[in-house]
């Protein structure tokens, strides 16, 4: 998957899973009900962070990391039809 976005400096374009639509007792919820997912693939991934001192901090998650965020973490892009997120690496919790 090609993505034409490039993020800067410490940022993570991240395609969050879709959300469930069925409880885990099998009723069909409606859109209102759904939750956002906190679960996201990474699609692109900037250079890293400068420090005070003027060194390059690299990045610890790459392009294709399953990453668990925060439920309202990041601020939600549409590029092409598709649903994306754009959030700082430490709003990253943990990658799967």
């Amino acid at each position: 998957m090609s993505v034409n976005i490039h993020p800067l400096s410490d940022r993570v374009v991240v395609e969050p899973a879709p959300a469930e639509e069925k409880s885990s007792g099998g009723i069909i919820l409606p859109d209102t009900a759904q939750e956002k997912p906190q679960l996201g693939t990474v699609v692109a991934v900037g250079p890293g962070k400068v420090s005070d001192a003027g060194t390059l901090i690299e990045m610890t998650v790459k392009k294709g990391d399953k990453v668990l965020f925060g439920k309202y973490s990041g601020t939600e892009v549409t590029v092409d039809g598709n649903d994306y997120l754009i959030m700082r690496e430490s709003d990253i919790l943990a990658t799967l």
